[in-house]
C-alpha cells in the first residue's frame, strides 16, 4: 500500500524484519538513529544501522545494586526493560559548551554556540522515559527561562516508543501512573508480538515516515485488541506480584504508595531514618547520573594557554557532591545523611511545589544501578511505617 502518510491515531502491522525499513527511512530523512544494543554488559542506547544491532533474545534481570543479561530463546527484539541511558541525553547532553568569548582588542566577544547536531530518532523508548521527557520540558522549557539548546534537541527528537512486554524488579511505573502502556508523547510506537510489531501513529511526522516504509497494512480489531491486552494484562502482573507475601521474594516488582508522600517527607525531615540510610549510601550519585529527570548542572570556565579563548561549559552534576551545595560560607550539606534527604525529598516533594509534579517516573534506575541498593521505595516506605 502506497499512500503519502497515515493518519494519527492508526494502527498498522509491520512484520518483524521489515523494521529495518524503519530505521533507513529514518536515516534518510536525515536522522541520526539510536536505538539499544548490548555494550558492556549492560542494554545501552547506541547508534543504529542495522535491525540486527538490536538485542534480540535478551533480557535483563534487575534488583537493587544488581543488573545482569541473559539469553532467552522466548525474548524478541525488545523484551528487556531499561538500561542506564535515557533520552535525557540527547536532549539534556551530560557535556554541553554553552558560550564561547573571545577576547579582541581589549574586550571580550560572547558568541552562543550554535547547535550543528544532526536530528535525533530514538528507538526503544518506555513510557517511563516519555513521562521523564515530559517533566523535563517543564523545567527546560516553560516558564520565564527557557534553554536553547534544548529547545532545539527537544524540536528535532523522533520518538519510537516501545511498549513494554516484562517488567524488572526495580519497576513501579503502575504506581507512578507513568507505565507501562505509553499512551501520548511518542511519533510512532510498536507493540511487539510473536512474528509482527503493531505500530501506532502519534503524530504527522511519525505517519509520513511510516507511509515510507514497505510491506506495512492496516491492523485487524483482533490484532490492536491483542496488542493493548499485552499492556494490560502487564500491569496486572505488576501490581498483584508487587501486592504479594514479601516471603515469596524479591523479584517482584516494586510499589511505592504516592499518598500524601510529599506533606510525609517534608513532615518528617528529622527521622532517624535518614540517618540509617546515610550509613549505607556511598554519596556516589549513580542514582542522579541515571535518573532520566535530575537536571542539576555545573557550568565551568575552559581558557586556552594564551588567555584570549574562553569556553563556556556545561556538565551534569549532582546534589549528593559537597560541592553542588558551596556557598561563600562553606557547604550548606556537609553530611551524606543531608544530601540523602535532599534529593528525595525534591524528587518526591518539593519537585511538586516548582512544577506541580513529581520527579519520578518509576523507572527503578536509582534502585539498580546504586551500588549497595538502596531503594527509594523501602525507604518511603519506612518512613510512612513510623512517621510522627
Amino acid at each position: 500500500m502506497s499512500v503519502s502518510t497515515i493518519p494519527v491515531g492508526s494502527t498498522v502491522s509491520l512484520q518483524k524484519l521489515r523494521l529495518q525499513g524503519l530505521i533507513d527511512a529514518l536515516t534518510n530523512a536525515g536522522y541520526q538513529v539510536i536505538g539499544p544494543q548490548i555494550a558492556d554488559g549492560a542494554v545501552v542506547y547506541d547508534e543504529l544501522d542495522s535491525l540486527e544491532q538490536l538485542p534480540l533474545g535478551v533480557i535483563d534481570e534487575q534488583d537493587g545494586g544488581r543488573y545482569r543479561l541473559e539469553r532467552s530463546n522466548d525474548a524478541g527484539y525488545f523484551d528487556h526493560v531499561v538500561g542506564p541511558h535515557s533520552l535525557k541525553r540527547y536532549l539534556f547532553p551530560p557535556q554541553e559548551t554553552l558560550q564561547q568569548l573571545h577576547l579582541k582588542d581589549g574586550h571580550w566577544n560572547v558568541e552562543p554556540t550554535p547547535i550543528h547536531d544532526k536530528p535525533v530518532a530514538v528507538i526503544g523508548a518506555r513510557s517511563c522515559d516519555l513521562h521523564a521527557v515530559a517533566i523535563q520540558d517543564r523545567v527546560f522549557l516553560e516558564g520565564p527561562y527557557v534553554d536553547p539548546g534544548y529547545r532545539v534537541r527537544r524540536e528535532r527528537l523522533f520518538v519510537v516508543s516501545v511498549q513494554c512486554r516484562r517488567a524488572a524488579a526495580t519497576c513501579f511505573c503502575h504506581s507512578m501512573k507513568t507505565g507501562p502502556r505509553a499512551s501520548r508523547g511518542f511519533d510512532l510506537s510498536l507493540t511487539e508480538l510473536d512474528d509482527s510489531f503493531v505500530i501506532e501513529v502519534g503524530s504527522d511526522q511519525g505517519g509520513q515516515i511510516l507511509a515510507s516504509v514497505e510491506g506495512w497494512k492496516a491492523s485487524s480489531a483482533a490484532i490492536v485488541d491483542q496488542a493493548k491486552e499485552q499492556s494490560v494484562q502487564l500491569e496486572r502482573t505488576m501490581k498483584q506480584r508487587a501486592d504479594a507475601d514479601p516471603a515469596a521474594g524479591t523479584s517482584r516488582p516494586r510499589q511505592l504508595d504516592t499518598h500524601d508522600v510529599h506533606d510525609l517527607l517534608l513532615n518528617n525531615l528529622d527521622h532517624p531514618r535518614w540517618e540509617q540510610v546515610a550509613e549505607r549510601c556511598l554519596a556516589c550519585a549513580n542514582c542522579t547520573m541515571v535518573c532520566p529527570t535530575c537536571f542539576c548542572s555545573s557550568v565551568t570556565e575552559v581558557a586556552d594557554l594564551t588567555g584570549e579563548h574562553v569556553r563556556r561549559e556545561r556538565t551534569w552534576a549532582s546534589c549528593f557532591t559537597a560541592e553542588h551545595s558551596l556557598l561563600n560560607s562553606g557547604v550548606v550539606r556537609n553530611s551524606t545523611k543531608s544530601r540523602y534527604r535532599q534529593w528525595l525529598t525534591h524528587k518526591l516533594a518539593t519537585w511538586i511545589d516548582q512544577y506541580d509534579t513529581s520527579g519520578c517516573v518509576g523507572c527503578g534506575r536509582c534502585i539498580t544501578w546504586c551500588p549497595v541498593g538502596i531503594d527509594l521505595t523501602e525507604e518511603v516506605a519506612a518512613i510512612r511505617e513510623t512517621a510522627s
